[in-house]
């Protein structure tokens, strides 16, 4: 990932949180390490007047966000015209259940970006190849060069999209319960549940007679 350092995104109504507005950030360093933990995001836009939210996968690449597709896909359409498509990005990491003594207090501790903006459909052919290369990488760290790159027709039913990021801001929490002190000698137990993503073993195909190189290997520890 290229990042030029010390770099802040736009403050504005649309990137700030109207609640707990101390857990927000808007530099890059914060940002990008969200966007860099993940390959999973919701995409939203407006489809004939009503809203829509679609999964798919996702890669950073500076200060650009490159969202995977296909041809066919209703979001592509919008994309593809001149004046782009308005879209919502959000990308959210679960860190731990939250569980106080008093319902109300139950929370979720989680890093999320929000990213704001106009997406283009990619159709240069060598950023077409990076934004596909990035994408599987983001998934498996150095995959693009472990397998067979997509041929003509394999590039011509896939596409991708194009976010720049300024509209953007990240927010987390972090810590403990924040219970009432009326209830600190309520006899329930109170704590964080850490919830963290786990890989299992590798299963290969029928067809690999090869051992999981390092990088599948390490994600499966």
């Amino acid at each position: 990932m290229s990042d030029s350092p010390g770099g802040s995104y736009t403050r504005d109504d649309l990137t700030t949180p109207t609640r707990s507005k101390e857990r927000a950030a808007w530099d890059e360093e914060a940002v990008h390490a969200v966007l860099d933990a993940g390959y999973l995001c919701h995409l939203g836009f407006v489809r004939d007047g009503a809203p829509v939210v679609l999964p798919t996968l996702y890669a950073r690449v500076g200060r650009r966000l490159y969202l995977h597709g296909s041809t066919g896909s209703r979001p592509l359409h919008g994309a593809r015209d001149e004046q782009g498509l308005p879209v919502c990005v959000t990308v959210t990491h679960l860190d731990g259940l939250v569980l106080a003594k008093s319902a109300f207090h139950h929370s979720v501790n989680y890093r999320s970006v929000v990213a704001h903006g106009t997406a283009h459909q990619v159709t240069d052919p060598a950023e077409l190849r990076l934004a596909l290369d990035a994408i599987v990488d983001q998934v498996v760290p150095g995959r693009s060069a472990e397998c067979r790159p997509g041929n003509a027709k394999e590039l011509a039913a896939t596409a991708v999209i194009r976010l720049e990021l300024d509209q953007v801001s990240a927010k987390t929490r972090t810590g403990g319960v924040n219970d009432e002190p009326e209830d600190l000698g309520l006899p329930y137990w109170a704590g964080v549940l850490p919830v963290a993503p786990a890989y299992g073993a590798p299963l290969p195909s029928p067809h690999t007679d090869v051992e999981p190189p390092r990088n599948v290997r390490e994600l499966a520890c």
